[in-house]
């Protein structure tokens, strides 16, 4: 009885200390924005020159430019400064109180002699798995920052395979004649005979219970690095320096507090896999503006670790600033998942503008992941040739990868359960797109309570909702090519449109589809301008769709 009554003691004091924390959290909003703490620097410069580094293009430079690094560290900090040259390096290491300034048309070109990389402990997708170390990385730092005008160029071509229909055909020409081995069908170059290997073979990179990272020394051409990775930092700044080719992920900042990424651009080719722009992954207070990203995959992207070892980590991505960015190519412009296991939560995106990527605002997950999404807002975004989406949301994102354990898919509620809710857009303009608005959640929890104002949608289809729950569309004009219909709803309840505008005499407004079709309410719209107003099916009644 005893244990019986400190358990329950226990449990009353965790209620009491989350109701306290919940009270003293702040509320933010567009007119409170988070605030990020900025890392402050010694103005005591040290070149890395002085160390004996050679802007030649063939010295190898990687312990003058550590050693600049570390002796400044051990000082008390200050400025490491790269003069104009190329500067071939390998692995650097950044420390704390350091910043690494690199002077315009200084480049720090990484060495495509891959027995530079050590095999470490890494991460992937957010599980734990052998890397190559990272061509710049920072562990448990505090106060560091690389800016500047310069370069930071991974050499990426070198570590990723490519297949045949991703290139011109001199572009194949050249990269076949460069070495590495193709695939038998002769349609996938690799860059050595161990990368295809463990390719061919789905090999898995996860470090499991009793496993090194020197145990994959047969695969480690395969184990790709991320460009950039800052791991358990606070107070870090990356400002006006170029990132590209990275060989996988270009900026990964993880577990990170008070991040500013300002003035930044990412660049990797169309073709690059995995290579997203900047994976914001747990962090806490972030700041992310001013930016230009052109990439292989998505451009700014929230994560928060993948499957039961992100909601174990519990580290939601949180309280964030992403403002006046311009994304080029992206599967995404700004992304939240699949890998969100951990949460997100109060990300603010305004003034940014999306030209040519896949999809624009692009939410995804799947059963299994759990994790919660919620208090998100943008507004000010325009876009232009979307070649999906301009916003999207999907709970059946699912790439099957040899990382991947079992996954619980059934169609319950449970904690691998993924929840997206609470959202505001407004004033979002989209100039071409495949499709305006799609929203998929899952029968057993819907995508709910998100709320879309000021749209102006140019696409070829116009509003999809699947499982989607308290959404309201207001004040939104939809011009599109497909109007049969403009917008359909599938199994979704308490909808309200209101103010929508259409293009005169289109075919079919609403198609209603589903029993689970209930409480649609139509406001303050001319539904004479459409051939036929709504036809319902799939055991969706007529009763449930209401006009005022």
């Amino acid at each position: 009885m005893l244990k019986k009554y400190r358990f329950l003691s226990l449990i009353g004091t965790t209620l009491t200390s989350l109701a306290t924390q919940a009270q003293t959290a702040p509320v933010y909003s567009w007119t409170n924005l988070p605030k990020i703490a900025q890392p402050t620097f010694r103005k005591d410069t040290v070149s890395i020159l002085t160390h004996g580094a050679k802007p030649d293009g063939v010295t190898l430079n990687t312990k003058a430019i550590n050693t600049a690094i570390l002796v400044c560290s051990q000082k008390g900090g200050g400025v490491v400064l790269v003069p104009a040259g190329l500067w071939i390096t390998g692995p650097i290491e950044l420390k704390s109180n350091v910043n690494l300034h690199l002077k315009k048309a200084a480049t720090l070109l990484f060495t495509t002699d891959k027995s530079q990389y050590a095999l470490v402990e890494g991460t992937y997708e957010g599980k734990k798995a052998a890397r190559n170390q990272s061509p710049i990385s920072g562990i448990s730092l505090e106060n560091v920052a690389i800016t500047g005008q310069g370069i930071v160029d991974g050499n990426g071509d070198v570590w990723r395979a490519v297949n045949k229909n991703q290139l011109t055909e001199p572009q194949w020409k050249e990269k076949v004649e460069s070495g590495g081995v193709l695939k038998e069908d002769g349609k996938t170059w690799y860059p050595s005979e161990q990368f295809k290997r463990a390719s061919t073979e789905n090999k898995s990179m996860l470090l499991t219970a009793g496993k090194t990272p020197q145990d994959f020394a047969d695969m480690k051409d395969f184990l790709r690095p991320n460009l950039v990775v800052l791991t358990s930092c606070k107070k870090v700044l990356l400002d006006g320096v170029t990132f590209q080719n990275s060989p996988a992920w270009c900026l990964h900042p993880l577990m990170c507090q008070d991040l500013t990424i300002r003035n930044v651009t990412t660049k990797n080719p169309e073709y690059a896999h995995n290579g997203d722009g900047m994976d914001i992954e747990s962090c806490k207070n972030f700041l992310i503006e001013g930016c230009t990203l052109d990439v292989g995959d998505d451009a700014i992207c929230i994560k928060s670790g993948k499957d039961e070892e992100g909601r174990k980590r519990g580290m939601p991505t949180e309280n964030g600033i992403i403002r006046n960015n311009n994304v080029y190519n992206g599967h995404g412009g700004f992304v939240v998942g699949s890998e969100m296991s951990g949460g997100a939560r109060n990300i603010f995106v305004y003034n940014c503008t999306f030209m040519g990527t896949d999809k624009g605002l692009r939410f995804k997950s799947v059963r299994g992941r759990g994790g919660v999404v919620e208090h998100i807002y943008a507004k000010d975004i325009y876009m232009k040739d979307i070649a999906g989406e301009a916003i999207f949301f999907d709970m059946y994102y699912f790439v099957k990868f040899a990382t991947d354990g079992e996954r619980d898919m059934r169609p319950v509620v449970n904690e691998g359960t993924p929840i997206f809710r609470d959202m505001k857009f407004e004033n979002i303009v989209c100039n071409g797109a495949a499709k305006g608005v799609f929203i998929r959640g899952l029968p057993e929890m819907p995508i709910k309570n998100i709320t879309m104002e000021k749209l102006v949608l140019q696409a070829d289809k116009g509003v999809e909702l699947i499982d989607a729950s308290r959404i309201q569309l207001k004040d939104v004009r939809l011009i599109t090519k497909d109007t049969k219909p403009v917008i359909l709803v599938d199994n979704s309840n308490n909808l309200t449109f209101d103010a929508i505008q259409y293009d005169p005499k289109a075919s079919l407004l609403f198609s209603i589809n589903g029993e689970r079709s209930q409480a649609i309410e139509v406001k303050n719209t001319d539904l004479t301008k459409a051939q036929t107003q709504a036809e319902f099916a799939k055991g969706a009644l007529e009763k449930n769709l209401t006009s005022k």
